[in-house]
């Protein structure tokens, strides 16, 4: 009878054991498990689309419901002819201090001006010339190209710098499966130039 007893506790332990390895082996392989560049361009459309960058990245066009993304420029940037409107300076105040133009490409805030980057892969004005590891460190450490100047606000660098490097790599893998816009940006201004400027 204890023979049994300790037959059945020995045979529940390797059950439990081998349930236990079996579970972390396909979770391993579920981890490592390598995405066809299909794929990968799909997450990192969903991954684009749920994060709302066409918000400020793609131009929008206005119709009777209000301004809709205009499909042809998708994700290509603040237009290159995109004038910045007159501004009270009195507005921009600790609390109250981002102005974003018609159709959110561009901002005005206590840092100066910036404007939504063209994320094509146009190679003179997008990411065309751009690498993974590039594109990585640029939303890691918030510099443009991962080494140049400050990325400003309003990008969520610091939020979309969380993401793994499998969905960062993603993403680029979607933003290069674009159709290249050429769209050279303007450079963002400090606002002292702004005010002067006026």
């Amino acid at each position: 009878m204890l023979n049994k007893s300790i037959n059945y506790i020995y045979t529940g332990l390797v059950t439990l054991i081998l349930i236990v390895f079996l579970t972390a082996c396909n979770q391993e392989q579920q981890e490592n498990k390598v995405l066809s560049e299909k794929d990968m361009i799909e997450r990192g459309k969903y991954l684009v689309t749920f994060g709302g960058c066409g918000d400020c990245h793609t131009p929008k066009v206005f119709g009777p419901q209000g301004p809709t993304f205009d499909t042809t420029k998708i994700l290509s940037g603040s237009p290159a002819n995109e004038h910045l409107a007159k501004f009270d300076p009195t507005i921009l105040q600790p609390g109250n201090y981002v102005l974003f133009t018609h159709d959110g490409t561009a901002t005005i805030g206590l840092w100066g001006s910036s404007f939504a980057a063209n994320l094509t892969p146009d190679v003179e004005t997008g990411i065309g010339g751009w690498q993974p590891e590039m594109f990585i460190n640029a939303l890691r450490t918030g510099k443009h190209l991962g080494a140049g100047r400050p990325i400003l606000p309003p990008m969520p660098w610091q939020t979309i710098g969380t993401l793994s490097d499998d969905d960062l790599r993603a993403i680029f893998a979607y933003l290069k499966s674009l159709p290249p816009i050429k769209n050279k940006v303007q450079e963002p201004k400090p606002l002292n130039e702004l005010l002067t400027s006026k």
